[in-house]
């Protein structure tokens, strides 16, 4: 059997955390909760998770600065990062593409957008049967 593939969700809203965690859950993935990036650091520090959903506004270390330090350490290692940010302003996506994630997810979340991002990263398990 399979293992499950593994997302890392590092968001400081509640709803917004218990929204990304059913999805992910409902698409086959084992789903790790950090509510911010000292505590993403810490459990990215024995293995990588599959995928990394990462908030931008987050308490201390903020989500780009993470990112960029993410991708400073891991390197080519460092699993699709995507950005989940209610930031949308002309300018912001450029920005943080620029901080080294590989997608861009603006807030409120679009469930059917969502999805389609999951699927391009080959993320939907089949139940077994």
């Amino acid at each position: 059997m399979k293992p499950l593939p593994t997302a890392l969700v590092v968001e400081d809203n509640p709803l917004n955390l218990e929204l990304l965690e059913e999805v992910l859950c409902s698409q086959g993935y084992h789903v790790l909760k950090a509510e911010n990036a000292e505590e993403a650091e810490e459990m990215l520090q024995d293995s990588l998770p599959d995928v990394i959903f990462l908030d931008i506004q987050l308490p201390g270390i903020d989500g780009i600065t993470f990112a960029r330090k993410l991708r400073a350490e891991k390197g080519r290692a460092l699993p699709p990062l995507i950005a989940v940010t209610a930031h949308a302003m002309q300018g912001d996506a450029e920005k943080i593409m620029g901080a080294g994630f590989d997608y861009y997810l603006p807030k409120p979340v679009n469930i059917n957008n969502f999805l389609q991002l999951l699927n391009s990263l080959g993320g939907k398990n089949e139940p077994a049967g």
